[in-house]
């Protein structure tokens, strides 16, 4: 698959995400639980089983699956990732609006007009320990290899935020629930990242099966 990016694949991206947080969820919680409020998983789990049962049947576009990701999420996910991953798809939407196609490059932007949402909401920056450390450098290897097609920029960003969620847990939190513990967060990932990792891991398997 070097071409175009359908809705269909974008629902199916959803799905996967779903599917690889509920597979994570106990990880997450027992990351969350090292530096947070120890819920990350399981509120993360419950919004995106939510988000699911909202698609069938499949919205008619990408600005119409988006809007429905993000308004689910930032009503059923409790704590800070509702609005942020809610901002994050509530973003997207409007960027695939009014594209006549999705190709790498458009969906690129879309993904980099979502992650400035969250810049803007969290006001977190690279470095603070938080989802921005793996969706930063994501974006960054999505639009060096989006020359090459949807399926290489996917897994060149799969990559960069595996990268950057590791490249967390030396770091000191300087925002969110963690940045209470001041030094003590660090020596720990952050679950924000973590997430974050398997949204891009689930877009990098979802258009490799298209392919």
């Amino acid at each position: 698959m070097t071409g175009d990016v359908s809705t269909d694949d974008l629902v199916s991206w959803i799905h996967g995400f779903r599917d690889a947080v509920a597979a994570h969820k106990d990880e997450l919680t027992r990351l969350d639980s090292e530096i947070g409020d120890a819920d990350h998983g399981s509120n993360m789990a419950r919004g995106l089983d939510a988000v699911v049962a909202k698609l069938d049947p499949a919205p008619a576009n990408a600005a119409e699956l988006f809007k429905t990701v993000g308004m689910t999420l930032v009503s059923t996910v409790g704590g800070a990732s509702g609005p942020l991953y809610g901002t994050l798809f509530l973003r997207m939407g409007p960027a695939l609006a009014s594209a006549e196609r999705m190709d790498a490059a458009t969906l690129g932007a879309a993904l980099r007009a979502g992650v400035e949402g969250v810049i803007a909401r969290g006001k977190a920056e690279l470095g603070d320990k938080t989802m921005i450390d793996a969706l930063s450098p994501a974006l960054d290897a999505w639009d060096g290899a989006a020359d090459q097609g949807p399926p290489s920029a996917a897994r060149a960003a799969a990559e960069a935020a595996a990268r950057g969620r590791d490249a967390t847990e030396p770091l000191v939190a300087r925002k969110g629930r963690a940045s209470y513990l001041g030094e003590r967060s660090a020596g720990h990932l952050d679950p924000g990242a973590a997430s974050a990792t398997l949204l891009l891991e689930a877009l990098r398997d979802t258009l490799a099966d298209a392919a």
